[in-house]
């Protein structure tokens, strides 16, 4: 793609995201929600791939339908209420549909269909931009305008959790194996967004740092399913051995960094007297360690034929930056021993 075009797109998609996150009004979220829909569809239909396009037109599809839901919930509210602020939505209905518009934006079951499919037909870079950047615009509209339904939210995390687990048991892809990881861990922040607003933005960060190492990962040794990565070893043998890590702390296992947001979550569900939603979310958690499991066998405890040929592409220089990967790779791991002050900072 043209660097001038691409520069273009870039900054459409961090306009989109920026005009939502400032607006308390309806009309400019909705705007901003669009622009940043029309700014990653031509990303992620440059490789004139026959999967590439069916996953944009998916996308698109499921984008639009979400924007028209969510406008008409708007317009719904102002004829009601006579007015368009995002924090002053009091009638329970366009309340409650507009919940359900951002969580088919975002992916969230069981409005979550699009999104394995999607993801499994893009490629890593604009998969790494769709998990994480295009979650941002939605979760701010969802921080701000408090749903009124509680029932509806616990509905949505614990349905999350649930498939999330479930939907990557079989999977052999990886990144419809990271759709599902990215569907649970939605669940999770959803269930706590009404209790502790600021525990969703701690778990959104920590798991935007998750899936950015791993999603980078996967891209340096180019592996898009489980077999392949079991060439990984000779690629970049010290990465290989952090790849475990990185997914066992998506899986939320201590002493990684998974592990805070997964605990503090829990702690806030038993103290709002929803043991039984933080049983029922922390057993789902159980489904998804699997599927992680599956991965870490593959990627360290299996090694491929060990020849001459197998074993010399470790000695070629990695085409792309590998900055980003090693920063994202040790706050993924690292973080816990900072659960404090990451607190202390976020009560501020």
């Amino acid at each position: 793609m043209n660097p001038y075009i691409l520069t273009t797109l870039l900054l459409s998609l961090g306009l989109g995201t920026t005009l939502t996150f400032m607006s308390s009004h309806w009309l400019l979220a909705w705007m901003g929600l669009e622009i940043n829909t029309l700014a990653i569809i031509p990303l992620m239909a440059q490789h004139h791939h026959p999967r590439a396009i069916e996953a944009t037109t998916k996308y698109f599809l499921a984008q639009a339908t979400a924007a028209a839901t969510l406008m008409f919930a708007a317009v719904t509210n102002a004829w009601m209420e006579g007015q368009w602020d995002i924090s002053q939505m009091s009638h329970p209905l366009p309340n409650a549909v507009i919940t359900i518009a951002l969580a088919l934006k975002i992916g969230l079951a069981p409005l979550h269909s699009w999104m394995p499919e999607v993801l499994q037909g893009l490629n890593l870079t604009t998969g790494l931009l769709m998990s994480t950047w295009q979650k941002l615009a939605p979760f701010a509209l969802l921080l701000q305008m408090q749903p009124a339904n509680p029932n509806l939210l616990i509905f949505l995390g614990l349905a999350s959790t649930l498939v999330g687990g479930w939907g990557g048991l079989n999977q052999t892809q990886l990144r419809k194996i990271l759709a599902y990881s990215s569907i649970a861990h939605l669940g999770w922040m959803i269930l706590v967004l009404q209790f502790a607003p600021s525990l969703t933005f701690l778990a959104l960060i920590t798991y935007f740092v998750m899936t950015a190492a791993t999603f980078l990962t996967f891209k340096l040794n180019n592996s898009t399913n489980i077999n392949s990565l079991t060439l990984s070893w000779t690629k970049a043998p010290a990465l290989t051995a952090m790849i475990p890590l990185m997914l066992l702390s998506l899986g939320g296992l201590p002493p990684l960094t998974g592990f805070m947001p997964k605990w503090m979550i829990i702690l806030e569900l038993s103290k709002q007297g929803l043991a039984a939603t933080a049983t029922l979310a922390a057993l789902s958690a159980l489904l998804s360690l699997y599927f992680y499991l599956r991965i870490t066998y593959a990627a360290a405890l299996t090694m491929s034929p060990n020849t001459t040929t197998g074993t010399t592409p470790w000695r070629t220089q990695p085409a792309q930056m590998t900055l980003p990967l090693a920063l994202t790779s040790m706050m993924a791991m690292c973080l816990l021993p900072l659960t404090p002050g990451i607190m202390a900072i976020l009560t501020l």
